[in-house]
C-alpha cells in the first residue's frame, strides 16, 4: 500500500520554488510547497524589479510574486506555512520532511529555501536592530523619513536600495570599503548623478551608536586608519547573504559557505533531494536564474519519479 504523502514537496516559496511547483503540478505530480514565512522571498522586499523579462517598465516584487503563486495554485499546487526542522531519507527510499508539529513523506525533495543578509557583527548591531538597523530597505525605509542614513555595501542590493532610499532621506551615505562599487553600471550611473547619495570611499563600518536608537557610526578609512564618525539616524546592511541550509546539515554536500552544492541537473549528493535558486552554488543569483533553476528541478525530479515510482 502506497502511504506516501506527497509526490514532490517543495522547501522554500520564493520565485525558484513556485517555479518548481508549477512544473511539477502541471506534470500531474501531487506537491506540496512549505514556506517559513512570507510566500516570495527576498522579492517581496524589492520595490520595482526592473530585470526581469516581459515587463518593460518594471513590476513591483510583490505583484511578481503574486501572479507566480497564484498561477501555481491554478494548477493544484498546495502551500502550507511551517518551518522545516529536518530532512531525512527513510530505508523505503522516501524523503521525510519534519516540521515543529508533523512528519511529511515525499518521493523528491526540491530545496529552494533561499538565503538571508548576513550580519556585520559589529559593536551595536544586534543592540538596535529594529530600533535604526535595517536589512530591507523597502521595509523600513519610510520610518527614516528626513533623516540622514547610511548604506554599508557597494554591490547591487547596497546601491538600488540606496537610491530607493533617496525617496525618504534627507542624505543617503553609501559606505563601501573599495574605491569603486561592484554594482550594475546602470545603478552605478543612476547613483552618481543622485544629487541626495555621497560615497564614502575605502571605509569600513566599526560600530554603530545610538540610545535608544541609532544616532551615529564609527568609520575607519582602509587606507589610513583614521577613524570618524558620520551622524545618520540609521543603518541599512548590505554586505552578502548566506544560505538557509540549517536543517541540511548532514544530508547533502554543501559548500564551505553552506550552500547546496549540484550538478546542471540541480542534482545534490543524494538521488531524490534537488535544489534550486539561491540556496545552491552559482554564480548569478537573480529572479530569472531562480525560475530557470526551479523548472530544471521539477524536470529532472519528474524524470527521478518515473524511474522510482511503482
Amino acid at each position: 500500500m502506497d502511504t506516501t504523502d506527497y509526490d514532490v514537496i517543495i522547501v522554500g516559496g520564493g520565485p525558484a520554488g513556485l517555479t518548481a511547483g508549477l512544473y511539477t503540478c502541471r506534470s500531474r505530480l501531487k506537491s506540496l510547497l512549505i514556506e517559513k514565512m512570507v510566500v516570495g522571498g527576498q522579492v517581496v522586499t524589492t520595490e520595482t524589479v526592473e530585470n526581469y523579462p516581459a515587463f518593460k517598465d518594471g513590476i513591483k516584487g510583490p505583484e511578481l510574486i503574486q501572479e507566480m503563486e497564484e498561477q501555481a495554485k491554478r494548477f493544484g499546487l498546495e502551500i502550507l506555512t511551517g518551518d522545516v526542522e529536518g530532512v531525512s531519507v527513510a530505508e523505503d527510499n522516501l524523503r521525510r520532511i519534519k516540521l515543529s508539529d508533523r512528519e511529511l513523506s515525499c518521493r523528491a525533495l526540491i530545496i529552494a529555501s533561499g538565503s538571508k543578509p548576513n550580519e556585520m557583527g559589529v559593536e551595536g548591531e544586534s543592540e538596535l536592530r529594529g530600533r535604526g538597523v535595517s536589512y530591507c530597505a523597502t521595509c523600513d525605509g519610510p520610518f527614516f523619513q528626513g533623516l540622514d542614513i547610511a548604506v554599508i555595501g557597494g554591490g547591487n542590493s547596497a546601491v538600488e536600495e540606496g537610491i530607493f532610499l533617496t525617496k525618504y532621506a534627507k542624505k543617503v551615505y553609501i559606505v563601501h570599503r573599495r574605491d569603486r562599487l561592484r554594482a550594475d553600471k546602470i545603478l552605478q550611473e543612476r547613483a552618481f548623478n543622485n544629487e541626495k547619495i555621497e560615497f564614502v570611499w575605502n571605509t569600513a563600518l566599526n560600530k554603530i551608536e545610538g540610545n535608544p536608537t541609532v544616532n551615529a557610526i564609527e568609520v575607519r578609512n582602509v587606507k589610513t586608519n583614521t577613524i570618524s564618525k558620520l551622524e545618520v539616524g540609521g543603518v541599512f546592511m548590505y554586505v552578502g547573504i548566506k544560505p538557509n541550509t540549517e536543517f541540511l546539515k548532514g544530508i547533502v554536500a554543501l559548500d564551505k559557505r553552506g550552500f547546496v552544492i549540484t550538478d546542471d541537473e540541480m542534482k545534490t549528493s543524494i538521488p531524490g533531494i534537488f535544489a534550486a535558486g539561491d540556496v545552491r552554488v552559482k554564480p548569478l543569483r537573480q529572479i530569472a536564474t531562480a525560475v530557470g533553476d526551479g523548472a530544471t528541478a521539477a524536470f529532472t525530479a519528474e524524470k527521478y519519479i518515473e524511474d522510482i515510482k511503482p
